[in-house]
């Protein structure tokens, strides 16, 4: 049996905001699920939210309960073609639901993973996922009126959030702006505008590029501006701001807060944009040689090849075109999904927060932003 530690209260604390953003309000609600460590879910049900997007709800084979924080993801690995293919996806579901998760995805026209989900993944079937991860949560950041700015599937991490709120009864100021191409096109919609009508907190704004085949639709046309901005939520400035998106949208956005002088350490953004992520074939193209990089010598212990490699490129790149089954994800240095022995030799490493310091002390890399300074013999 499952059981819970009583959640913390906070003496002189405001419940409204500091319960939702302390990080042991969550670990409050599961068991810790560690981001290196592979778990087996099991679909519950899958439900269409648009023509293409779709959410899969997933429970822990063994009923347990598992903690996370508000818009972390996990990398799920289905066998497609026979080889463990990783990518990652944002939890859609709240935490304060601990038995359920859920991540919703958009299907990507040739998207190896997007498409076999779609496909493929049904009702009683289990998944091999590992997480969550992720440092793209109010969870730490004490505010009480915050700005979510999506565009497409980059709802999910920003509907966790708001779903989490909800459930709560935190008494937050969120001004949530949704940016789709037409009406059809947005995700939640109908969840959204019930949460809103009973959350006196939320306001809800939805901006769509065309009125498409809705021709009652009377919310904005065209994309987010500053104008716009400005308008429907005057006080944006004041605002703890989140934002994800592809990265195109969150360039834009990131653009129109700098126009508005919008002080950038209230700024969040999702790190890596999954929707490119999900483009990547199962193996890379094979890297250039560049004399001038120096080329050095990789050996995999565990399958006994050897191949050489440029300094410019990275490990993961060079060792998959060796025919490494190396899982991975992010391959920006996130999600921590090829977390790998270096067993002899050295790297340059620029990692965004998804190895920490004891395990690189250990000798572990990742091996999506490693580029070798000598020799390498790696545990592969």
């Amino acid at each position: 049996m499952t059981t819970y530690a009583k959640l913390p209260t906070l003496a002189g604390a405001e419940p409204a905001h500091v319960s939702f953003t302390d990080p042991d309000i969550w670990t409050a609600y599961g068991a810790q699920w560690n981001s290196g460590e592979q778990k087996t879910l099991q679909c519950c049900a899958v439900i269409d939210e648009t023509h293409d997007v779709k959410t899969f709800v997933f429970r822990c084979a063994d009923w347990r309960a598992l903690s996370f924080e508000p818009g972390q993801f996990i990398t799920v690995s289905p066998i497609i073609a026979g080889q463990s293919v990783s990518r990652c996806y944002t939890i859609s579901s709240s935490p304060t639901r601990p038995f359920a998760l859920s991540i919703t995805v958009k299907r990507v026209p040739g998207g190896t993973v997007s498409n076999w989900l779609h496909d493929h993944l049904n009702a009683g079937d289990t998944l091999l996922a590992s997480g969550p991860a992720g440092s793209f949560t109010p969870v730490g950041r004490p505010a009480a009126k915050l700005l979510y700015l999506s565009a497409g599937s980059g709802v999910t991490p920003l509907m966790s959030m708001t779903r989490a709120s909800f459930d709560m009864a935190a008494r937050l100021d969120i001004v949530f702006v949704h940016s789709a191409r037409t009406p059809v096109d947005i995700i939640f919609h109908a969840e959204l505008n019930r949460m809103q009508a009973r959350m006196p907190g939320l306001r809800v704004l939805n901006i769509c590029e065309g009125p498409g085949v809705d021709t009652q639709w009377a919310g904005p046309i065209g994309r987010l501006d500053l104008a716009l901005l400005q308008e429907r939520v005057p006080d944006f400035k004041e605002r703890e701001v989140f934002t994800c998106g592809p990265q195109g949208y969150m360039d834009a956005i990131k653009s129109l807060l700098k126009q508005g002088n919008f002080d950038f350490r209230h700024y969040h953004q999702e790190s890596f944009d999954i929707a490119v992520l999900d483009e990547a074939p199962l193996l890379e193209q094979a890297p250039v040689l560049d004399q001038q990089a120096g080329v050095f010598t990789v050996t995999l212990s565990r399958s006994g090849k050897t191949f050489s490699m440029p300094g410019n490129q990275t490990v993961l790149s060079a060792a998959k075109k060796a025919g490494a089954i190396v899982p991975s994800s992010c391959s920006q240095g996130v999600c921590g999904t090829c977390k790998t022995a270096l067993l002899q030799g050295t790297v340059e490493m620029n990692h965004n927060g998804g190895i920490r310091q004891r395990e690189i002390d250990k000798g572990l890399r990742l091996l999506c932003c490693s580029k070798p300074t000598s020799d390498l013999v790696i545990d592969l």
